[in-house]
């Protein structure tokens, strides 16, 4: 159940590449993140030109008003499926919707199953409802 977050800048797409961004975001999720079917939670942010500030951290990239940020909050991938879903999320974007891959940052951020509830303020995986 990764929750992903796709931070883009403003007016730069429109509806339909935003949801092909999301849709191809999905299919790396589920073909190489363990993402069970039927689990999609994603929150897609549309930012103000100048309120992405996306520096290269010395790497030498030439980054773009294309960049993508994508935040993926998860629990229990290990290094090798982390690091397939970036090279896999990379490829695919870039075949699929154009992005450069240095257009391209993702952040994985480490929860635990009690950090999750699916609705009616209950903690399913603790109470093993899921």
């Amino acid at each position: 159940m990764p929750l992903v977050h796709l931070h883009v800048i403003e007016n730069r797409r429109t509806p339909e590449q935003l949801r092909r961004l999301a849709d191809v975001v999905q299919d790396v999720m589920l073909e190489h993140f363990a993402a069970p079917p039927r689990d999609r939670y994603q929150l897609i942010s549309e930012h103000k030109p100048g309120l992405i500030v996306a520096e290269d951290t010395g790497l030498g990239f030439d980054r773009t008003g294309d960049i993508l940020i994508v935040q993926v909050v998860q629990q229990g991938r290990t290094r090798d499926q982390k690091q397939t879903m970036y090279r896999a999320l990379a490829e695919r974007l870039q075949t699929e919707t154009g992005l450069a891959p240095t257009d391209l940052i993702i952040s994985v951020v480490e929860n635990t199953r009690e950090d999750w509830s699916f609705g009616n303020g209950v903690a399913q995986f603790v109470e093993n409802l899921l």
